[in-house]
């Protein structure tokens, strides 16, 4: 079981870091100008799951091999980076079908691919392997044993604030894009926005890999 005080400090310090628009916030904040306020959801679901795996991966002790080889490091960064910049094309290549689309309900498909395109997010995020394999065993408590498991409930903590805090960004983005949507010109605008911020977003993480 992990020491209260130990759980009130990591509380503190997940949260302050969530906070913080990052790559996994800045994603949802792009799928919302995109697609809208359900698909942004559904991204932040699916980046949670990803995300999720790295935490039980690194519990089991992988997330510090990756961490102390700067290949196996760089190649996760790479790929991740990659896939990020591949949506924001196609996000600003779909834009001009973004009037039709916000018209038409979300096809199962589709809810499906969102949940896959956003659990590649996620998993391959390299800031969360940095995170979970450096940070998250300083407010473990090894004499109260079961170190792994201490490692899953700080972590759950951590996924829990992150659903909370993406959710809410995801909301306030999905506003603004209804306001935009008004117009087919500006709905048009704002898709290009979305995809150029993904794109970025992956650009910066291939450059940096220190953004969450």
């Amino acid at each position: 079981m992990v020491p209260a005080a130990n759980l009130l400090a990591f509380f503190v310090a997940a949260t302050v870091l969530i906070v913080i628009p990052g790559p996994g916030v800045l994603f949802v904040i792009g799928r919302a100008l995109t697609d809208g306020r359900k698909a942004a959801l559904q991204s932040v679901l699916g980046h949670s799951l990803g995300v999720l795996v790295v935490l039980v991966f690194v519990a089991a002790g992988l997330g510090a091999v990756v961490a102390a080889s700067a290949i196996a490091l760089t190649v996760v960064k790479i790929v991740g980076a990659l896939y990020l910049m591949y949506l924001g094309v196609q996000a600003i290549r779909d834009r001009k079908s973004l009037r039709a689309a916000l018209r038409a309900e979300v096809e199962p498909a589709q809810r499906g691919r969102m949940l896959r395109q956003a659990f590649l997010v996620g998993i391959s995020n390299p800031k969360a392997i940095i995170f979970f394999s450096a940070v998250l065993p300083q407010f473990v408590d090894p004499a109260s044993g079961a170190v792994a498991g201490q490692m899953l409930v700080l972590g759950l903590v951590f996924l829990v604030i992150a659903l909370v805090s993406d959710s809410a960004w995801a909301l306030l983005a999905g506003s603004a894009r209804n306001w935009f949507a008004r117009s087919p010109k500006r709905l048009e605008a704002v898709g290009g926005a979305g995809g150029v911020m993904i794109f970025g977003l992956g650009a910066s993480v291939a450059v940096s890999g220190t953004s969450h």
